[in-house]
């Protein structure tokens, strides 16, 4: 079928064009814990980071912030843009949520379950068990997060909403530039973070702000490629908002004291030319600018569509780009080769091994993707402030910091075999379409999953692997089900033996 007739009756396509729909829930205005980062520009009546003039706050705002009220009202949006709503992504913005009261964490979103279940349940459990076959089912969940806010009791938190993805404030790994935009947390926070959340199965993205005081172009530039390089981060996602100067933020009052002046239209252009340059295949870049009223700015914003831009250039120019987004099938619909092919690529990162699949064609446009993480359990649980290798299967000698930081060195010296193999995302892109519903032609409900999921099996067995977990959405436990997974234990994981 044409991708034109697909979307045929339906407004602004492109949201759901990566294979879910995404609705977005804002939670209610709270201070963080540490105070505010200079950047902030919010008050006691929008959440910290927001302005009352951004589109989903003013939503929100007349809503009274109340969860099941915003599910149901973009629900009704979204039905009437004809766009479907059995396959959703839950989002919350708005604050850090896991520096909410636990009870106002767990009323939320069952609030959100229960809208989309189209019916109040009496516990949270009961909430969860309906969404796995309700008509509105919770296919991907995702959080916005602090990396000091990702301790195991944090996490298990997440896994037992059924959060699959987290999102944290990064902004720029460097303790200088914390201190000075009064970020709160330290390099050290982001690097444990990252590996803790990666271990539970969860898909990671940075938000990133480059141009912060105290760095330049040149330093961005060299962070991007840090980030990728270094394997203590490697996120899944990025997020890149430049800083922009917001009146109400404190960096509005110290701007002209400290020197410092954002960048412009030119200056952001071609640092994101060089950034989706070395943007590694296994990452999607999820936005590009934060969605500021213009009125809101104390100097000439930075134009919104400043990506698509940057995007028709580096298309015209034919230079090779790894990153996901503009090889999703979504987005390549002209003249596509069907002749496909699996693709696994290996990458080492926060001392586990990871196996990257994707079915692309000739062309390098991919049309579905699975992230599995291989890991030593024990290994994977030291921290730089520890001198011995814990439980591991060859001699327990002492080594220095930085021996214990170099992975790969690390990894060559640890003879036992991996022990733990987690899926932590599989996704089929291309334009949504109803569960159950197939399309000659289109890569959604082809088929791609289950072969995605059957060479993950292979490669964990191969790696030593007995058992395999996956992060599921609440929602698509029914379709694991049918691949012969069960859910865990303690109601978290779907699994599977595989030997």
């Amino acid at each position: 079928m044409k991708y034109s007739k697909l979307v045929k009756g339906i407004k602004k396509p492109v949201r759901t064009i990566s294979g879910v729909t995404p609705l977005t829930v804002v939670l209610k205005p709270r201070k963080c814990n540490h105070g505010g980062c200079i950047y902030c520009p919010g008050g006691s009546k929008v959440p910290q980071s927001y302005t009352d003039q951004s589109p989903a706050i003013m939503r929100a705002m007349k809503l009274d912030f109340d969860p099941h009220k915003q599910v149901k009202a973009r629900l009704k949006v979204l039905e009437i843009m004809g766009h479907p709503t059995d396959k959703i992504e839950l989002i919350f913005i708005g604050g850090t949520f896991l520096q909410y009261s636990e009870k106002y964490q767990k009323d939320f979103v069952k609030a959100c379950f229960d809208a989309l279940n189209l019916r109040k349940s009496r516990t949270f459990e009961q909430a969860k068990k309906i969404n796995e076959t309700s008509k509105h089912r919770c296919v991907a969940f995702c959080i916005e997060n602090r990396p000091d806010n990702c301790s195991d009791k944090e996490i298990q938190n997440l896994l037992d909403f059924g959060v699959t993805r987290v999102e944290i404030g990064v902004q720029n790994p460097n303790d200088k530039i914390y201190k000075k935009i009064n970020r709160g947390h330290k390099v050290e926070d982001v690097v444990l973070a990252t590996r803790r959340l990666k271990n539970a199965g969860f898909k990671l993205g940075y938000h990133i702000m480059p141009g912060l005081p105290g760095s330049n172009l040149r330093k961005d530039l060299k962070m991007f490629k840090k980030i990728f390089k270094d394997e203590k981060f490697k996120p899944d996602q990025l997020k890149i908002y430049p800083c922009q100067i917001v009146q109400g933020s404190v960096l509005s009052k110290i701007y002209k004291k400290i020197g410092y002046k954002p960048y412009n239209d030119k200056q952001i252009s071609w640092l994101i030319q060089k950034v989706m340059q070395i943007i590694p295949r296994y990452c999607r870049v999820m936005r590009i600018m934060r969605e500021i009223p213009k009125e809101k700015m104390v100097f000439e914003p930075i134009k919104l569509d400043l990506r698509k831009e940057v995007e028709i250039g580096l298309r015209n120019s034919r230079k090779k780009i790894n990153e996901i987004r503009m090889r999703e099938i979504g987005f390549n619909r002209e003249n596509l080769n069907l002749d496909l092919e699996m693709k696994i690529f290996e990458y080492a990162a926060s001392n586990g091994k990871e196996f990257f699949l994707e079915i692309v064609n000739k062309d390098n446009i991919l049309f579905g993707l699975l992230r599995l993480r291989i890991l030593c359990s024990p290994c994977s649980q030291i921290d730089s402030s520890q001198l011995a290798l814990p439980n591991c299967s060859h001699k327990k000698q002492l080594i220095k910091k930085n021996f214990i930081n170099n992975s790969k060195k690390f990894r060559a010296n640890c003879n036992q075999r991996g022990n733990l193999a987690i899926v932590r995302e599989l996704h089929v892109y291309g334009q949504a379409l109803e569960i159950g519903k197939h399309e000659k032609g289109i890569s959604q409900h082809s088929g791609f999953g289950k072969k995605l999921m059957k060479k993950a099996e292979e490669i964990s067995k191969k790696e030593g692997v007995s058992k395999i977990k996956v992060i599921s959405g609440i929602g698509v436990r029914d379709y694991y089900k049918k691949l012969g997974y069960v859910l865990d234990e303690e109601g978290i994981y779907v699994e599977k033996e595989i030997n």
